[in-house]
Formats: C-alpha cells, sequence, structure tokens
C-alpha cells in the first residue's frame, strides 16, 4: 500500500487534499483523523504537519508527500521534487530598515532572523555571506525592532506586514516557493506513476477549458491559427453545407480573448467547457 504524507492544517492543508480528491483519492471527513485508507487505490494518507513531511520522506518512513519548496529546502531533506502543483506559491527575501542595510552583500556580519534557518543558511553559505542566523517560531519582522536581529528573512507577498515594521526588501528572492509533491528516487512503482499522471492531469484541467465553435470551411485555417489544441483541433463536418465545427483545448487565462478574436472573424456557436480531468 503506497503510504502518503498530506499537510494537516495550514495553507497547504484544505487545497493538497482537494486536489487529491479531484484526483480520484479519498480524502478524511473529518479535520481530527491523522490516518485515511483509500483501498479502492490501494493508499494510505497520513496527516502530518506541514514542517515534517519532508523529514518523513527523506527517510523512508513514507513515500510520498506533499509540502512546500520551502519547507524541503530548509529540512535539509533528501527527499526530490517529483511534481509542481501548482498552489500556494510564495516568494522568501529578506527584508531590514532601509536606513541601515539597502544590499545582500551588507548582510555580512549581521544578525539574520527567520523562521527557516536551512533556507537561509544555505543561500548565504552559496552566496559567501557569513552572518548569524537566529531561528524565530513567527512574527520574525519584529526581531529587528526589538533589538534581537539586524536584518529578517521570511515569505513575502505584498509586503505590506514588512513596510508597516518599518522594513524594506532586499535584493532578489532568496527562494521561490510553491506546493510540491516530494519522493525519493528509490520510489517508482505502477501506484507512483499512476498518481502523478492524475495530478497532472488535475493541473492541466484547471489551466485549460474546451473550446468548441462553429465557422466556414474557408476560415478553418485561420480558426486553428487561434485555438491549436494541445496536439491539433478536433474537425468534424456539420450539416451545414460549407461549414464545420471545431474543438480544441485553450488555456483558461485567454479564452475570453480568444471567443472575441473567432466571432469576429466569423465564428459562431462559441462554447466553453470546463475540463474536470484528462490524460495527455
Amino acid at each position: 500500500m503506497l503510504r502518503i504524507a498530506v499537510p494537516n492544517k495550514g495553507t497547504l492543508s484544505r487545497p493538497a487534499s482537494q486536489m487529491l480528491r479531484e484526483a480520484g483519492y479519498r480524502q478524511r471527513t473529518d479535520e481530527r483523523d491523522l490516518v485515511c485508507r483509500d483501498e479502492t487505490n490501494d493508499v494510505e494518507f497520513f496527516y502530518l504537519r506541514p514542517r515534517d513531511i519532508a523529514t518523513y520522506v527523506g527517510s523512508g518512513d513514507l513515500d510520498l508527500g506533499i509540502t512546500g519548496r520551502d519547507l524541503l529546502v530548509d529540512a535539509g531533506s533528501p527527499a526530490d521534487e517529483l511534481l509542481d502543483l501548482d498552489f500556494a506559491g510564495a516568494s522568501f527575501r529578506f527584508a531590514a530598515h532601509p536606513a541601515t542595510i539597502t544590499t545582500v552583500a551588507e548582510i555580512e556580519g549581521r544578525r539574520v532572523a527567520t523562521s527557516f534557518p536551512g533556507v537561509v543558511g544555505r543561500y548565504l553559505t552559496e552566496q559567501g555571506i557569513t552572518a548569524s542566523v537566529i531561528r524565530l517560531d513567527g512574527a520574525v519582522e519584529n526581531a529587528v525592532r526589538l533589538g534581537v536581529a539586524d536584518v529578517v528573512a521570511d515569505v513575502v507577498q505584498t509586503g505590506a506586514t514588512l513596510r508597516q515594521a518599518g522594513l524594506a526588501v532586499i535584493g532578489d528572492p532568496i527562494l521561490t516557493s510553491s506546493a510540491l509533491l516530494i519522493g525519493r528516487d528509490s520510489v517508482t512503482s505502477a501506484p507512483v506513476a499512476q498518481l502523478i499522471r492524475r495530478l497532472q492531469g488535475v493541473l492541466v484541467a484547471r489551466r485549460y477549458v474546451m473550446l468548441a465553435y462553429d465557422v466556414r470551411a474557408d476560415l478553418l485555417d485561420r480558426a486553428t491559427t487561434l485555438t491549436p489544441g494541445i496536439e491539433s483541433p478536433t474537425v468534424s463536418p456539420l450539416h451545414r453545407e460549407g461549414w464545420v465545427a471545431v474543438q480544441a483545448m485553450v488555456l483558461r487565462s485567454d479564452v475570453h480573448k480568444i471567443m472575441d478574436e473567432l466571432y469576429d472573424l466569423g465564428a459562431r456557436a462559441i462554447l466553453v467547457t470546463d475540463i474536470h480531468n484528462c490524460r495527455l
């Protein structure tokens, strides 16, 4: 039976379980449950602290897990990235009072407060910077004001919290993170391949929609330039002479622009359908 770790709380928890449901796997119905067995797919899910998942997978006690890239790097685990799940995106950056530090090089010899000492330590080593890394469990933006540190390193989204603390972002991102499926290279089996295939199907279904429309046959080449599909559009003759029906997958983010262009070209009966899952 395949053993998979799933975040039990936090920003990763609900999206991870939802994605697994969309991929056809049973998930817990009570958030207090620590284990859920999916007999149909021969999988057992363990609901763990997101920060611990990389450790369990890296040790081989669990086969796979879903966690953030930042947590994987911070744990120093030998687990590998198997698939980027495209949610829980975050940027990890340094910040300091703008009157004291303005470049990453100026962190040399300073104190850095962070909840991710593994991420920060690795980055500083790669950059050849020596600094004292202070681990805090939360609210690191207050560390400079309270005199605990000269610099903080934390997840930054809008930067509003940092600005409220009188801090400004320094340099480029230390790490760009998102949710990942992680495992060990040694874990290769049909159930693992099936899980990855199913999750890839969910990712494609979220990014694409199915677009269908009717168009005159003499405009087909111009129309399919707008809708080339993943491999090729499906074209079928209509009972109405000189017209064809076309179906193609298009990016969800582009669909309204494409519909407008098709209508201007002369296409009609333009319909959009959600894709719930797929195998390509």
